[in-house]
């Protein structure tokens, strides 16, 4: 079974087929984590950037706590995953105004094209009457 929803979940409770099987360090602590095979040099980099957050609060703290430190660096990650998340929104809505603008851009272009057609068909006919 996946933790979480998306599809590069790669952690895994229990047992299934194609599993791979890492050892990873977090404040000094071995923990063993079963991952799919293959996504193992991803997990290790996963796991190295929680223990530098850990490593970050003992050095501000001091060693207050194995469950208070991971607690500590999962709201850090998890802020820094929801502003993320944010500019991505923003990124996105940006590209989509963006793309909204340039269409209302061509449509009024067109819009002032056909009135000059128009202006140009009057004057034509006022000069030859």
């Amino acid at each position: 079974m996946s933790i979480g929803h998306s599809p590069r979940s790669v952690l895994s409770w229990g047992k299934g087929d194609d599993l791979g099987q890492i050892n990873l360090t977090v404040n000094g602590r071995p923990f063993t984590v079963t991952c799919d095979d293959g996504q193992e040099a991803r997990i290790r980099r996963l796991g190295q950037y929680v223990d530098a957050k850990v490593a970050e609060f003992v050095g501000s703290l001091g060693q207050v706590g194995e469950a208070r430190l991971l607690l500590l660096a999962a709201l850090v990650i998890a802020d820094e995953l929801a502003d993320a998340n944010e500019a991505l929104q923003l990124e996105r809505s940006g590209a989509r105004a963006e793309t909204e603008a340039k269409a209302a851009a061509g449509a009024a272009a067109s819009s002032v094209n056909s009135l000059a057609q128009r202006v140009e068909t009057i004057a034509a006919r006022v000069e030859s009457s």
